[in-house]
């Protein structure tokens, strides 16, 4: 499952300057015979080239494959061999350091340090979450903001559905999630539907209950662009700008959308309410599947898009949509599937909380899962998602920028995937790669207690490690 080559390396094919000079040659000696008797013969040509004769014959080359299945008589390292890889960087990395490996054909620990001590994760915690809404919700859905008539003349309710990606930009102009629902498609259906003009606009925000903000949040992480109040209703995950992953948002992403959505309807008051409970359905949109947006929430780590998933998976299972519920409902799928929590501690469903606790063990158990061969007697294929959506290192996501071509951990670009996790003084880095005797590998490494500007590279050195390792 890993990649071949480098992301931004150049492939050379044998033979295309040659063809290139010839073609642009070519191009000049038509061009100066237009509107002229002129005509050159290849004779001629190859003449005026000095050459003595027909060039010799270009050979196609063979193409060589780059990808393709890992072979399932791949040797698998062993315990004392990891050890001897990793054991010196695992001894020399500060701060509380804990870590697994898993061979995922058989589920098979085969190293670990202190895996079943409880870290604060970071975004590793997605990785829970994540796991359970593919564990809960049908991957094939998504998010539902409908609209309804309201209880007076000229009134329309807004009813969240919890989709943080719908937008209010127009059809062709595109913002950072896949495929959203938009707001002014929305707009029109409604607007076909009223039999005249609409007033006011109502918002319902009670499909979530409980705070907008979790224990263990930075109230500048709104500022800083991180997060915003979780909201059932709200525009690009109440961006400012909705075209960056990073930037300002909202501090009240319900009544933003609600103010937009009765600009493009015409209505001149935005008021908060709920909707009643026969009201006429005027219209409603859908955001992708939810598959493609757990993927997302994997590869960009997006926080808001985690909580909204937590909570639809609290609705489905009956629990409470607050964080608190989230939290449980998350942890409870992921023993009903048949995993072992123990030790994981979850106040929200992003990993931005500082008081999220995490063991090392239970990240690689869930990888290592999603990871399982197809032909494997373990029906695990419904994880997949949790595997596509990792970031690949040096090519996207949140590994585009590490995994850098002058460092230690070069040698894991396009080869390692993973997700990351950073808070102040943590750092942890969960995904798989390709040993160098071709066994898929799973690992999970977490650190607390250090700064991250000193660990994550060490982090990405120790995965890129185990990807050169034959460790027999």
């Amino acid at each position: 499952m890993g990649f071949g080559g480098r992301i931004g390396d150049t492939l050379r094919v044998p033979g295309r300057g040659l063809r290139r000079g010839i073609a642009v040659l070519t191009v000049l000696v038509l061009a100066g015979g237009v509107g002229s008797a002129v005509s050159l013969t290849a004779p001629s040509l190859i003449s005026d080239l000095g050459l003595t004769g027909p060039p010799a014959a270009l050979e196609p080359t063979a193409p060589v494959p780059a990808l393709g299945p890992l072979a399932a008589t791949a040797p698998l390292p062993s315990t004392a061999g990891l050890e001897a890889a990793l054991g010196e960087a695992v001894a020399d990395m500060p701060g509380r350091f804990t870590g697994t490996v898993l061979d995922p054909a058989t589920g098979q620990v085969i190293w670990a340090t202190d895996a079943e001590r409880a870290l604060v994760p970071g975004s590793t915690a997605k990785i829970l979450t994540a796991a359970a809404a593919l564990l809960t919700l049908n991957p094939t859905d998504g998010f539902v903001t409908r609209v309804v008539a309201g209880t007076q003349p000229g009134t329309v309710v807004l009813v969240g559905g919890g989709d943080p990606t719908l937008t209010a930009l127009p059809e062709g102009e595109d913002g950072v999630y896949p495929g959203p629902a938009r707001l002014t498609e929305l707009a029109q259906e409604v607007q076909e539907q009223m039999p005249g003009p609409i007033d006011t606009v109502v918002v319902d925000t009670s499909r979530y209950s409980g705070s907008t903000s979790a224990p263990g949040w930075d109230p500048t992480d709104i500022a800083a662009g991180f997060v915003t109040p979780i909201e059932p209703l709200m525009l690009d995950g109440g961006r400012i700008d909705p075209t960056l992953q990073d930037t300002p948002r909202t501090d009240e992403p319900a009544l933003v959308a609600g103010r937009a959505f009765a600009e493009l309807v015409g209505a001149d008051d935005v008021e908060t309410g709920t909707a009643p409970g026969q009201g006429e359905r005027l219209g409603s949109v859908t955001s992708a599947p939810f598959s493609e947006l757990i993927e997302h929430t994997m590869r960009t780590s997006d926080n808001v898009l985690a909580e909204a998933l937590a909570r639809e998976v609290a609705v489905a299972r009956g629990g409470q949509p607050s964080f608190a519920g989230a939290a449980e409902q998350t942890l409870a799928a992921l023993t009903q599937a048949g995993f072992d929590p123990s030790g994981a501690v979850l106040v929200d469903g992003s990993g931005l909380s500082t008081e999220d606790e995490v063991p090392a063990q239970v990240l690689g158990a869930l990888l290592s899962a999603a990871a399982t061969p197809a032909e494997s007697d373990r029906d695990t294929d419904f994880l997949r998602p949790l595997i596509t959506g990792l970031p690949v290192a040096g090519g996207d996501g949140t590994l585009d920028d590490r995994f850098g071509v002058d460092t230690p951990s070069a040698s894991g670009r396009g080869t390692v995937r993973a997700k990351t996790g950073t808070l102040t003084n943590v750092s942890s880095l969960a995904g798989l790669v390709t040993d160098a005797d071709g066994r898929l590998l799973v690992f999970a490494f977490m650190s607390n207690g250090a700064s991250p500007a000193t660990v994550r590279p060490r982090l990405d050195a120790l995965a890129a490690e185990l990807g050169g390792c034959g460790c027999p």
